[in-house]
C-alpha cells in the first residue's frame, strides 16, 4: 500500500492524492490551484502520475479545488470512474462547466487585447490556450459513475471498500473511509476531504468513523479560532446597516457553493427577525450561484433539522421578500445604475473572476460603499489585496483606488477551526499516523504539536508514502 501527494501539500489548494493498493490506483481529488496567475503553470503541470492507470477518482466534495482538474485529467487519458455523492456530482457538473467557460473568456480577452496591440496573445497554461474547454468538462462528465449514499460502504475492489461520511462542509461534502486489504495488511484510512464547521445553519455536522489507522487530515485553519456566529451576524448586519445610512451599496464577494446559500439564510432570518428592513433588496449575481441554489433545494437529505422544518413547513430558506436573481450580463451591468441601499453578492469569493470585479471597479472608489469579504483569501489574489490595505488595485487594466469601507467577517467560514479541527481528529479514534495536508506549511508546524498520541507528517508534493 502506497500513497503520493500531487496537490495541497504544504499548501490550501489543489489537492490530489494517489492511493495504491491490491492492484488498483485510485485519486482522491483532482483540484485548480488557486491563487495568483502565477499557478497557471502548477496547473497545466503533468499530475505526477499516468492518468491513463487511474482506475477510480473518488471525489469528496465539488469545490474547484478539489474537483477543478478532472476535465484536464479526462483529457490526459483517464478512463475510469468516478465516484462521489449525489449532490456532489450536481454541483462538480455546475463547476467544472463555470471554469471552463471563465478560461475560455480569459483566453478570448486576451487574444482581443493582444490583437489591438497588433501582437499575438501570450498563450496560457501550457501555450495551447485555456487549460480546458467546456467540450472537455462535457466529456468528462461520462466517467462519473456509482453515487456514494453517506454511510453505506461501496466495494471498489476485491480488498478495497469505500465509505462516505457526511463532512458538514457544503452540500455533498464527504471524509471518506477506505478499508484496505493487501495481502496480510489491512488498514482503515480516513481522507478528510474539508471538514464542516459545527453548528451552522442549513448543513448537518460532520460525521467521523472511529477506530481509524491512518488519517489524510486538512489544516486550513489549524493556527485559530473563528468569531462566534452571534457577534458575526451582529457584525454582518451593522455593516449593511451602516452602509445604507451613508447612501451607498454593498459589495460581497462570495463563493457560489455554500457561502451563498449561507449568506441568504441570515439575509432572510434577518428581515424575519426585523434585524434588517423588510425592503432590503438583494441581488445575487451569479449564475453559477443562481444555479447552485436550485441544486441545494432538490437535496433536503443533506439539511439538518432546522432548515429541514422550514421545507416541511413551505418556506424556502434561501428566499426573502427583495431578493432578486441576475443571471443575464444586460441585468449585471444594470446594477451599476443603483447609486445606493443595495446588497449584490456576485463571484468569485477571492476576486480572482466573475462579475465581482465588475462591481469592484464601479464602486471600490466610493466612499460611501462597503466591500465585505466573509471568505478566505489567498496569497496574491485581488481581494487579499484589498484586505491587506492596498491603497488602488488594478482591475481590468486600470488602478482603481480604494476608499470603500473595507469589512472583513471571519465568522462564516465553512471550514473547521482549530478546536473543531482537534475535537473532529479525537473522535477517530487514535490513528497510528495523521498526515496533514491542504493547509499552509507555517500553520500545519502550530497544529502538529496538538495532535497528541499519533505520528503526524506533513508530506511535499511528490513525496510516497508507504502505508
Amino acid at each position: 500500500m502506497k500513497l503520493s501527494f500531487h496537490g495541497a501539500d504544504r499548501g490550501v489548494t489543489g489537492s490530489c492524492h494517489l492511493l495504491e493498493c491490491a492492484g488498483k490506483r485510485i485519486v482522491i481529488d483532482c483540484g485548480l490551484y488557486q491563487g495568483s496567475h502565477e499557478l497557471d503553470k502548477e496547473n497545466a503541470a503533468p499530475f505526477g502520475f499516468d492518468p491513463a492507470g487511474i482506475d477510480i477518482l473518488l471525489l469528496t466534495h465539488a469545490h474547484l479545488d478539489h474537483c477543478g482538474r478532472i476535465p484536464l485529467l479526462a483529457g490526459r487519458g483517464f478512463k475510469g470512474e468516478i465516484v462521489t455523492t449525489a449532490a456532489s456530482r450536481e454541483l462538480a457538473r455546475l463547476v467544472m462547466l463555470d471554469a471552463a467557460h471563465l478560461q475560455e473568456e480569459d483566453a478570448e480577452r486576451r487574444q482581443r487585447r493582444a490583437n489591438r496591440r497588433g501582437r499575438s496573445a501570450r498563450r496560457n497554461h501550457d501555450g495551447h490556450g485555456p487549460l480546458y474547454t467546456v467540450l472537455d468538462a462535457l466529456n468528462s462528465l461520462e466517467f462519473f459513475g456509482r453515487t456514494a449514499v453517506y454511510s453505506e460502504p461501496l466495494e471498489l475492489a476485491p480488498g478495497i471498500r469505500a465509505t462516505f461520511f457526511d463532512a458538514g462542509h457544503i452540500l455533498g461534502s464527504a471524509n471518506i473511509l477506505l478499508e484496505l486489504t493487501e495481502g496480510a495488511h489491512h488498514r482503515r484510512v480516513l481522507f478528510s476531504g474539508d471538514i464542516g464547521n459545527a453548528g451552522r445553519p442549513i448543513l448537518r455536522d460532520p460525521v467521523v468513523p472511529g477506530d481509524i489507522d491512518v488519517v489524510i487530515m486538512e489544516s486550513t485553519y489549524g493556527d485559530r479560532r473563528h468569531k462566534a456566529m452571534a457577534p458575526t451576524l451582529d457584525e454582518f448586519y451593522a455593516a449593511i446597516h451602516d452602509t445604507f445610512r451613508r447612501g451607498g451599496n454593498v459589495i460581497i464577494p462570495t463563493f457560489a457553493l455554500e457561502r451563498a446559500q449561507e449568506l441568504l439564510y441570515f439575509l432572510r432570518e434577518g428581515v424575519a427577525n426585523g434585524q434588517l428592513e423588510g425592503a432590503t433588496q438583494v441581488f445575487l449575481d451569479s449564475p453559477m450561484a443562481i444555479s447552485a441554489t436550485r441544486i441545494f433545494q432538490h437535496h433536503p437529505e443533506c439539511y439538518d433539522a432546522d432548515a429541514a422544518a422550514l421545507f416541511e413547513r413551505g418556506h424556502d430558506p434561501f428566499d426573502l421578500p427583495g431578493l432578486h436573481f441576475t443571471r443575464e450580463s444586460s441585468e449585471s451591468i444594470a446594477l451599476n445604475r443603483i447609486g445606493g441601499g443595495a446588497v449584490i453578492m456576485a463571484g468569485s469569493g477571492m476576486c480572482t473572476g466573475g462579475r465581482i470585479r465588475h462591481h469592484l471597479k464601479h464602486h471600490l472608489w466610493r466612499e460611501n460603499c462597503s466591500i465585505v469579504f466573509v471568505g478566505f483569501a489567498a496569497h496574491g489574489t485581488l481581494a487579499r489585496q484589498i484586505i491587506d490595505g492596498a491603497p488602488r488595485v488594478r482591475i481590468f487594466g486600470e488602478q482603481i483606488p480604494v476608499r470603500a469601507q473595507i469589512h472583513t467577517i471571519n465568522g462564516f467560514s465553512a471550514h473547521a477551526d482549530q478546536p473543531e479541527l482537534l475535537a473532529w481528529h479525537a473522535r477517530t479514534g487514535r490513528p497510528e499516523r495523521t498526515i496533514l495536508v491542504h493547509g499552509d506549511e507555517d500553520v500545519m508546524q502550530h497544529l502538529a504539536p496538538m495532535l497528541c498520541d499519533t505520528q503526524v507528517e506533513m508530506p511535499a508534493f511528490g513525496q510516497t508514502m508507504e502505508l
